[in-house]
């Protein structure tokens, strides 16, 4: 079962991915503190991360670089950086995320990138 780690502060985002994977096969963590959620990924067994690209104090593209950077002796962790506009796509390529996709999102759009990455495959918007 895939665990997943949700960095995001906003209810209805955290909602949105919550019934998006709410299907048997994943287990969710939630963090609405960066800083937090980037120790998780040292402390937890995560496989994988979704972002929210504006949360608090810290950006999203912020959070994927330091999960990146924290993760690389294990591997690194695939992200999921999620965006506010399609324009934003260059930023989620330049932090590093696997994959990007717009909010509002559908469940198959996060489903599908999610699969993605978890398959090994590679920058998918």
């Amino acid at each position: 079962m895939p665990h997943v780690l949700v960095v995001a502060d906003e209810s209805w985002v955290v909602n949105d991915v919550r019934a998006s994977l709410s299907e048997p096969g994943y287990r969710l963590t939630e963090y609405d503190d960066p800083r937090s959620a980037i120790d998780a990924c040292l402390t937890e067994d995560i496989d994988l991360a979704v972002v929210d690209l504006q949360i608090r104090s810290m950006g999203g593209m912020a959070i994927v670089r330091s999960i990146r950077d924290v993760t690389r002796d294990k591997g690194g962790l695939p992200t999921v950086l999620l965006l506010d506009r399609k324009a934003d796509g260059f930023l989620a390529r330049r932090a590093g995320a696997g994959a990007w996709i717009q909010k509002p999102f559908t469940a198959f759009e996060l489903r599908t990138a999610i699969e993605h990455l978890l398959d090994g495959d590679e920058e998918r918007e």
